[in-house]
């Protein structure tokens, strides 16, 4: 299996859940259910369970309006599909308070889906209530999309990804929006290199009239590779991102992955190695999007590697100086496969 193949397979599965004590965040994680939970209380409230027709195969955390509304994606499922089938090219749904489902959109799921298909990153809602979200699969090319959502129900694709080597493909991460209305993220592969078989990724932005630049094409190289998280962007415009894949290797010559800042100018610093269990606790296979304090501290997780080989919270501060905050064991979670989130004391950079 190819390294994309690898990479793929881990985030098709559905996300673990974890939570860390030793700082102000939540790990915001699902189960193929919509489900509550208070840090105070610790209850575990079941609010929805996916059926097929209503969607299935959840992959990506939510999004919460001001009226205390959830919204969110599925990889699979929607109108035509069987009870618990995973056919479907996903929905887009929303939950009230009191737990009722309404599937806002329902993407193609026949060949040609110029809509996009297969929805795999989360959502982000502008002070309208508009939506946008980003598919891996449809367009007219078949390399995914970036779309919005009106709120009554109205998608418009705002960019078809045309493939590599000129464009990126398989956006699989969350978007992030600046005050400006440009809209950012990655894309898994494409770009200007191959690596074993396709193209290393991109970050791209894409502006309000849909116009997209391609920031950063990766190499496969100490820079990493098939980027899969989303960006966290400061108040001087750089950007951040973990890659799954690069930096020093391995067991079985697998890159532990990077945590990197790309300049407006479309430099890109790595500002941590991840390197193999054997060496270091520091952890292996960073996923999610990072976070950023008002210092300018990263935080993030790995999937493996630290002291019980079953993953770590970390911070990394300007100057790649990392610190481990939490060792998952096992009995307190194991193996997360998302970012953490900040609590309410936490302020924007820009």
């Amino acid at each position: 299996m190819t390294k994309l193949g690898q990479q793929q397979d881990w985030i098709s599965r559905s996300l673990g859940a974890a939570y860390a004590t030793l700082m102000p965040a939540l790990l915001v994680l699902l189960f193929g259910i919509v489900a509550a939970r208070s840090v105070q209380a610790q209850t575990f409230t079941l609010l929805h369970n996916f059926n097929g027709p209503d969607g299935a195969s959840p992959s990506a955390g939510l999004v919460r309006d001001a009226a205390g509304n959830l919204y969110g994606t599925t990889e699979n499922g929607g109108s035509g599909c069987g009870s618990g089938q995973g056919c479907g090219g996903g929905v887009v749904f929303k939950v009230n308070k009191a737990g009722k489902v309404t599937v806002l959109y329902n993407f193609c799921s026949a060949s040609g889906c110029t809509d996009g298909a297969q929805p795999t990153g989360g959502l982000i809602q502008d002070a309208k209530g508009n939506l946008y979200g980003t598919t891996s699969g449809g367009g007219s090319s078949g390399y995914g999309t970036v779309f919005e959502l009106s709120k009554n129900g109205t998608e418009k694709v705002l960019y078809s990804f045309a493939g590599g080597p000129s464009d990126g493909q398989w956006p699989e991460a969350e978007l992030l929006m600046d005050a400006a209305g440009n809209l950012y993220s990655t894309t898994s592969a494409g770009g200007a290199t191959r690596c074993e078989g396709y193209g290393c990724g991109t970050v791209f932005k894409l502006d309000t009239t849909g116009k997209e630049t391609v920031l950063y094409s990766f190499t496969g190289g100490t820079d990493g590779g098939y980027p899969s998280g989303g960006l966290v962007r400061d108040k001087l415009g750089n950007l951040y991102g973990v890659i799954w894949q690069g930096g020093d290797y391995c067991f079985t010559n697998q890159d532990c992955g990077v945590l990197y800042k790309l300049s407006m100018s479309g430099t890109l610093t790595v500002l941590q190695r991840f390197t193999y269990e054997g060496k270091t606790n520091e952890g292996c296979w960073p996923y999610g999007t990072p976070v950023m304090d008002k210092s300018g501290n990263l935080f993030g997780t790995t999937e493996i590697s630290g002291s019980y080989t079953a993953g770590v919270v970390w911070k990394v501060t300007q100057k790649g100086v990392e610190t481990v905050l939490h060792n998952f064991s096992g009995s307190d979670g194991a193996t997360p496969s998302a970012g953490v989130i900040m609590d309410c004391q936490w302020q924007p950079l820009w």
